[in-house]
């Protein structure tokens, strides 16, 4: 059984004043990932549409020290 049919299967024996609290999250979860691809769509559009003045070389080594990743 995958995930998602062991989701469907759950919600036939969580109680009806709890339905709500799960529609709140799964509807919470899926708009995240909708805004995070209109967002990184957006920001891939604005730098293809960029004038190359404005297109700004980082290394990644340098990122990574900006960002606390290393």
């Amino acid at each position: 059984m995958n995930n998602r049919e062991r989701i469907i299967e759950l919600l036939d024996v969580i109680p009806d004043y709890k339905i709500g609290y799960v529609l709140a999250y799964v509807q919470g979860v899926a708009a995240d990932e909708e805004a995070d691809d209109i967002f990184c769509q957006r920001m891939v559009e604005n730098y293809k549409n960029a004038p190359e003045e404005e297109k700004e070389e980082i290394p990644l080594e340098d990122c990574l020290i900006e960002w606390e990743l290393n």
